[in-house]
């Protein structure tokens, strides 16, 4: 029999748990066709996996990519992680669904985190960079933008905090009937849409505003697929979170996700015991590095400054209203380093201590400049409280748990971003199976392919299994590794060189072949 694509020689990595297993791997109209011994099979491209492990692609839980999957070089750093599934539409906020106000909104709002979304990828076109798209823009539209148009699969969650500001726009009071009713409109036309979940962002706006009331009731509609949710509180404070959580899933039934999971594993661990003791359906995501990276308003402003309202915002900040304010954020300055600043790309990269040094003021004041001149945009990677030894153990601990998944929160944005999005799943495999045995690999590919598959509905991913669709991965245990670092965190990772997308060759010697398979996929 004559094949697309064999990849031969190779230890497989099912997904499904079992040790690796030598066989090939055959493909025929983006499916895997065959896996097994097949001597002497036919095809038009031959992989030699020799001394190579064969895998499921990978499924980013949680990747900021809503309008940077159109970029090929973060095309490319996933791939050469193996990634072949960015899950979008994260922390509440995304570009859709929404009117041309609020795609406005969280285009501006979350600038720092999603970047603009290319105007042609509306139309499923090569988008033309830069362009940011106008509005107003349905789930299916967005979607449909995605589909052929990247290397990369997506995947797209209902972003809350998007759907709220549609019905409600920046008002911090609970929604009445009426608005509930339209945000429920909202969710259940997206999901027929082929959304795969709700995702909110409780720290941020306006997702900020919302109960857990709120939250179930628009859960309601979900049929198995997850509510996903940045916390309103992590680190020594995730009881808070984790509280909320447990009741949201308990007022709605409804499966739970928690986003980037981090803090102090003696304070994770219990509570996320405590959920699934109580029959809670859980699963979590977690990258590797003890490091944050987010809009600079969020960190450094009380929660009395409107960050939704951009001008109203601008105006507090300008004024002697926040003056007692600032001396509060004396230890938060020394862990935050400028990581997307339009205007001042100068200060990118430097931390706000030095940045402050190079202008002669002090950190606060220039904190005040940068929010002025980027009108809130500003990005910064932050350093967590607990950076150190026993920080390095929290995330080995809560990695190794079953309900764990991989997600890198990965943000492209601005000219020196964390550099979780360009090695996280490189450094899930590098450093915490081949160097300090956290997983073994097979227990790595179900941690980082298979489970994420089944919790958001991709029932035809994340295994090397005949009749799935052909996202595979071929990498190098011994070489695979990331390179990214907070000095240099755009370096591609190495030892994956070679990913097929639905069945479609789109990394060859760890370069893109210039093809655009992936698929907008629904559940």
């Amino acid at each position: 029999m004559s094949f697309d694509v064999v990849i031969s020689g190779g230890r497989v990595l099912d997904g499904t748990g079992a040790p690796p297993y030598r066989a090939d791997v055959a493909v025929v109209s983006g499916r895997i066709a065959a896996v097994g011994r097949l001597d002497g099979a036919q095809a038009e491209t031959v992989i030699d996996a020799t001394g190579r492990f064969v895998a499921p692609g990978f499924v980013d839980c949680h990747a900021h990519g809503d309008a940077a999957v159109f970029d090929l070089a973060v095309q490319q750093a996933a791939l050469r992680q193996g990634v072949t599934t960015f899950v979008l539409g994260q922390d509440g906020l995304s570009f859709a669904p929404g009117s041309a106000a609020t795609v406005a909104y969280a285009s501006r709002y979350f600038a720092a985190v999603n970047g603009p979304l290319p105007g042609s990828a509306l139309s499923g076109s090569a988008p033309s960079e830069g362009v940011p798209s106008d509005g107003p823009l349905t789930v299916g539209e967005l979607l449909d933008g995605y589909d052929r148009a990247v290397a990369l699969n997506t995947a797209y969650l209902l972003p809350h905090g998007t759907i709220r500001y549609d019905v409600m726009g920046p008002s911090p009071d609970q929604p009445s009937r009426a608005d509930l009713a339209a945000m429920l409109r909202h969710v259940e036309r997206g999901l027929s849409q082929g959304a795969v979940g709700l995702s909110s962002g409780l720290e941020y706006l306006p997702g900020r505003y919302a109960t857990a009331e709120e939250l179930a009731a628009l859960c309601a509609p979900l049929g198995g697929l997850p509510y996903v949710t940045h916390m309103r509180a992590y680190g020594a404070q995730a009881g808070v979170g984790m509280a909320e959580v447990m009741d949201i899933a308990e007022r709605s039934g409804a499966a739970v996700h928690v986003s980037h999971l981090h803090g102090p594993a003696d304070v994770l661990l219990p509570l996320v015991e405590e959920a699934l003791g109580k029959g809670v359906d859980l699963t979590f995501d977690t990258y590797p590095y003890l490091r944050g990276n987010t809009i600079l308003a969020m960190v450094v402003l009380p929660d009395s400054v409107p960050g939704a309202e951009t001008d109203r915002a601008l105006e507090m900040i300008a004024s002697d209203e926040l003056d007692a304010w600032w001396p509060t954020l004396e230890a938060t300055w020394p862990r935050l380093t400028v990581s997307h600043a339009p205007g001042l790309e100068w200060s990118e990269g430097l931390t706000m201590v030095a940045a402050a040094e190079q202008l002669g003021v002090a950190p606060a004041e220039f904190c005040r400049r940068l929010l002025t001149e980027t009108r809130l945009e500003a990005g910064v990677v932050s350093a967590r409280p607990d950076e150190g030894p026993e920080g390095e153990e929290s995330v080995r601990r809560v990695l190794r748990h079953p309900s764990h998944t991989g997600g890198s929160d990965g943000i492209y944005v601005g000219g020196h971003p964390h550099p979780r999005g360009f090695g996280a799943f490189a450094r899930f495999l590098g450093r915490h199976v081949r160097e300090l045995a956290d997983w073994t690999w097979e227990q790595a590919v179900v941690h980082l392919a298979s489970h994420p598959a089944r919790r958001f509905g991709l029932l035809d991913r994340g295994l090397v299994r005949s009749g799935f669709a052909a996202d595979v991965v071929v990498f190098d245990p011994a070489a695979v590794s990331d390179q990214a670092t907070y000095g240099a965190p755009r370096t591609l990772a190495t030892g994956v060189d070679d990913v097929l997308v639905s069945g479609v060759r789109v990394l060859a010697g760890g370069e893109l072949t210039g093809a655009t398979p992936g698929r907008a996929l629904r559940p």
